[in-house]
């Protein structure tokens, strides 16, 4: 096919959409359904409403080919888990008496069975359930859900594609299972895995399917000639069958580096690849294997992950240049608008102009539709559209919101001494054991308490006009009174006030500082019916005023007991916001880390001996390639220290992760400098623990003990367990004993249940430590 032709052909497509619906009627209907309010009938019907009203959007929208498969009620690699077989021995008999019950039974566990881990889809906040996979496993076809989905879109009269995780990447995101081997690489599994696969493109194509999506981002990621041989035999197994739709192998999020060669010899008739994040990389690499010659090419052109506008011309003239290249060029987001929200026009509160800027996933559908229409049609039939888009970048670029003179001034007076502490850490320990006086192995949880009902309708009523500010505050103060004197009565050594006040974690801050705008319903999927509003880090960062310290004095008057100053650290400011993408990340991460030292700074002046700064996403924001490492890890940890260093020796700094792998960022863990690290341990049985001992790590460490994204209540000889394989790796001097994570999202009764069951456990090892 000739360019000309080429072009011609153009069509649009998405690789996914949000799932949630325009009011998050998912959410809603399957936490009704956990709670027994909605049956499993009524969950259903709700969920094939969503799906219709999607692919409708979408069709109507101009998109060509509608994808089927991307849409979940918890987790699309826990469907995959379904669609293979792979479920636990633990869960199994769950799953055969009631599918659905057995299926949120793996995601969220029961009282009996504990959950499947949880961790992060590569370096997104979107959080995945880890396959768990061992030598016996005995893989089996399951398509059910997937024909499904597919024929209820052929129904509509509609073109469309079903998406599936990859084989490759499946094996490649599992781990061992319980009482597996540590050694044991699931991708030793593939030749038993891909037949399923076969089983289920055979069941596919037999539904209708013309082509199947089979997403492989973990090939975007460093792998060995052993993995990349893997990919090769994986696609010469599949793409050589006969009874099979096309494939369409898909990447995303960086550059496909050595394995494009790979999948372009490979026998499929398709490649996905993103051109946003890694254009240029892409572009070459494509170029030097000759194209796709006989081919289709999906470009992802549209910023999947990001809300701004695209620049339009920019994307066509890398559409151009990919014309020739492959038999069909069609046009795409980089990667499922699961990542973004649903809708720009639904928020009122952003001035119009200013939300001209924005493109959330139906915006971005519109973009793919424009693009797609003027790569066929030629630059004259989008003229207004091209016009329209000069416009608003233009706009965007000449704002005062996105330069403040004195922001940068301050930033770029920086030294390297602003981000060192006055003292080494041994000298800071001995003055924090002496100024704290807290026992062997103390005990304290992450921040966030449960949002009661109470407290979430004083919100809506402060909204809505129906109380005023003082009668809010009161309903702070109350809760704050009963999270204090629950934590006394427990026996917690250092507590927190609980976070009443907090929507969220970072939309919090966000609405406190200068340059960040904040959504009412930008919505975007976090994990299972967990749900976020990222704000919109749009301009040059300031704190024009305190921030949390009057809530933590309050909470402090109550106690004589040490009380946590709680904030989000800079770069978990940047990750789970939609961050600018007009100056390099590591100069907006020291605005923000100069605007937090501000807040550490007022909250020890008023007494705080103890400041945690949460970095959770440490490790989520770590580029995919490992030659990009340096220097993301050199600004953000900089970026912490830059927060965190200009407080006294007997200040202690904490600070939190949680929910990612931690093993290849210990060192950067170390670099931080802070005192005291807690981090998710529960659901990976301590394994942290023993990466931080392995590393030498030098400071106190709290390793989780209380996995707090499941309802389940761990006995306190579970949590005594968990604490006993902690002390195998650190010493007692220097382990704290602590949930996961905070405990927002969990219920009251479950919550008063584990803590005090965590606070037996520490006194029980206590006890047996001075019995030794």
């Amino acid at each position: 096919m000739t360019a000309k032709s080429a072009a011609a052909a153009a069509r649009a497509t998405v690789y996914g959409y949000p799932r949630q619906g325009q009011g998050r009627e998912l959410k809603k209907a399957i936490e009704g359904y956990w709670k027994g309010r909605v049956d499993a009938d009524a969950l259903r019907a709700t969920a094939t409403e969503l799906r219709r009203t999607n692919w409708r959007q979408l069709a109507e929208a101009g998109i060509h080919e509608v994808p089927t498969g991307d849409f979940s009620y918890y987790d699309h690699v826990l469907d995959t888990s379904v669609m293979v077989g792979a479920i636990p021995e633990r869960h199994r008999a769950a799953v055969e008496a009631d599918a659905l019950d057995g299926y949120f039974s793996m995601a969220r566990g029961t009282q009996d069975a504990a959950p499947l881990e949880m961790t992060k889809w590569f370096d997104t906040n979107y959080h995945y359930l880890v396959p768990e996979l061992g030598p016996d496993t005995v893989f089996t076809a399951d398509s059910t859900q997937q024909v499904a989905a597919l024929g209820q879109a052929l129904a509509l009269g509609l073109t469309a594609r079903p998406v599936l995780v990859g084989p490759v990447t499946y094996l490649l995101l599992a781990k061992p299972a319980p009482g597996v081997a540590a050694d044991f690489d699931p991708l030793t599994l593939l030749d038993r895995l891909l037949p399923v696969y076969a089983q289920v493109l055979t069941d596919l194509r037999t539904a209708g399917a013309e082509w199947v999506q089979l997403d492989e981002p973990a090939l975007v990621q460093d792998r060995t000639p052993a993995e990349l041989n893997a990919a090769a035999r994986a696609y010469r197994d599949l793409g050589g069958r006969t009874d099979r739709p096309k494939l369409l192998v898909a990447s995303y999020f960086d550059r496909l580096g050595d394995a494009l060669p790979v999948l372009a010899k490979a026998p499929v008739e398709g490649l996905a690849l993103d051109f946003t994040e890694a254009a240029a990389a892409n572009l070459d690499a494509l170029a030097a294997v000759g194209g796709l010659p006989g081919k289709r090419l999906v470009a992802g052109v549209v910023n999947g992950r990001n809300i701004w506008v695209n620049d339009l011309e920019k994307a066509l003239a890398t559409l151009g240049t990919l014309l020739g290249l492959a038999d069909r060029v069609d046009v795409a987001a980089s990667c499922s608008l699961l990542h973004v929200p649903l809708d720009a026009t639904a928020e009122r509160d952003i001035e119009p102009q200013i939300l001209r800027w924005l493109a959330f996933a139906r915006q971005k559908t519109a973009e793919i539709v424009t693009l797609a229409k003027g790569l066929g049609g030629g630059t004259d039939t989008i003229a207004a559209e091209l016009a329209a888009n000069r416009a608003d970048l233009a706009s965007r670029a000449g704002s005062a919101l996105t330069h403040d003179p004195a922001v940068r001034a301050r930033t770029a007076a920086v030294t390297a001494t602003d981000g060192r502490r006055s003292q080494p850490y041994p000298e800071r320990a001995a003055a924090q054991r002496a100024h704290l006086r807290l026992p062997l192995l103390p005990t304290t949880t992450i921040g966030s308490f449960p949002q009661t009902t109470e407290l979430r309708t004083a919100r809506a009523d402060l909204r809505a006009g129906r109380i005023d500010s003082a009668g809010y505050e009161e309903r702070i103060r109350v809760e704050i009174g009963e999270v204090i004197s629950f934590q006394e009565k427990t026996g917690l050594d250092v507590l927190v006030h609980g976070e009443a006040e907090r929507n969220d974690m970072v939309q919090y801050f966000a609405e406190q500082l200068t340059g960040y705008l904040a959504t009412q319903h930008g919505w975007v999927q976090s994990y299972g019916t967990r749900y976020v509003r990222p704000p919109i880090l749009a301009g040059d960062i300031s704190r024009p005023e305190a921030m949390t310290v009057r809530w933590t004095t309050y909470a402090q008057s109550l106690t004589a007991k040490p009380v946590k100053g709680m904030l989000t650290g800079p770069v978990t400011m940047l990750a789970w916001s939609f961050v600018r993408d007009d100056q390099p990340l590591a100069d907006t991460a020291r605005q923000v880390a100069l605007a937090l030292r501000d807040e550490v700074n007022d909250l020890e002046a008023a007494g705080t001996s103890v400041i945690q700064v949460d970095e959770p996403a440490l490790r989520e924001t770590l580029p995919l390639r490992a030659c990009d490492h340096p220097e993301y890890l050199a600004w953000a940890t900089e970026a912490f220290r830059l927060t965190t260093a200009g407080v006294r020796p007997d200040t202690q700094i904490h600070t939190h992760m949680c929910y990612a792998e931690f093993g290849d960022i210990v060192q950067a863990i170390d670099d931080l400098d802070a005192d005291v690290i807690s981090l998710e341990a529960a659901r990976s049985h301590m394994q942290v623990a023993r990466e931080l001992a392995g590393h030498g790590y030098p400071r106190e460490a709290g390793p989780g003990v209380y996995d707090i994204h499941s309802p389940r209540v761990p006995g306190a000889d579970e949590a005594a367990a968990l604490l006993r394989r902690g002390l195998e790796a650190i010493p007692a001097e220097r382990l704290w004993v602590n949930p996961d994570c905070g405990l927002k999202t969990r219920a009251w009764p479950e919550t008063r249940a584990s803590l005090e069951n965590l606070v037996t456990a520490a006194r029980t090892v206590r006890t047996e430590l001075s019995a030794s």
